[in-house]
């Protein structure tokens, strides 16, 4: 159940011919603190409307953060695309935990064999963070493995707490999150490098 959540700029050599260093420009602070709190008021969102029988409404207010993430991003499409990718990772990770027997939800899951809609949109809320208060992981695979196998579980947990979902296996539904997660943050991590809208190339003259 995503919910985890700056930077270092890399620097190209000079442009060659033209005299000038490339950098990538770091969100700001303000943009940070407003990905942070947009990001942590649609999660709660989407997993109480979920434990309320209320999916459709949670899942909107997903889409509307989404949606506002690509508005303000430097190339919204990148950013859209790293949150597709996203969301069907979501779909084949959570449907295998449903598949499993190790996890059921209250709502917004038409085939108890695949994931809720709202679970797959939270992966698609988790790739608005990734370029902006999770940018500082770039690079850092072993720390993001790390990160996702404390963090996904611990997100999780939380979620089952607020009635989004139960565990029907906890021991195996835990250790298989966590093992997932060591693989899926780094790789979630190598994603939005490759898909990064976020960051805007700077050019100084020299």
């Amino acid at each position: 159940m995503p919910t985890m959540t700056g930077a270092i700029a890399p620097r190209a050599t000079p442009a060659a011919g033209v005299g000038a260093a490339v950098a990538l420009v770091k969100p700001t602070r303000t943009t940070q603190v407003l990905n942070f709190v947009v990001f942590q008021a649609a999660w709660f969102a989407g997993v109480l409307g979920a434990a309320h029988q209320s999916p459709l409404w949670g899942t909107a207010a997903i889409a509307a953060a989404i949606a506002w993430h690509l508005a303000v991003s430097a190339r919204p499409g990148e950013e859209a695309k790293l949150a597709g990718i996203a969301c069907l990772i979501g779909f084949v990770v959570e449907s295998g935990n449903a598949m499993l027997g190790h996890v059921a939800y209250p709502s917004g899951q038409p085939d108890p064999q695949f994931a809720p809609y709202w679970m797959v949109a939270l992966w698609g809320l988790l790739a608005i963070a990734l370029n902006v208060t999770m940018r500082w992981m770039k690079g850092r695979y072993v720390l993001a493995a790390v990160l996702g196998a404390i963090a996904g579980p611990a997100s999780f947990v939380s979620g089952v707490k607020l009635g989004g979902a139960q565990f029907i296996d906890m021991p195996a539904a835990l250790a298989t999150m966590a093992c997932s997660w060591a693989v899926l943050m780094p790789a979630l991590v190598w994603l939005s490098m490759r898909f990064d809208g976020v960051a805007v190339p700077e050019v100084a003259h020299v």
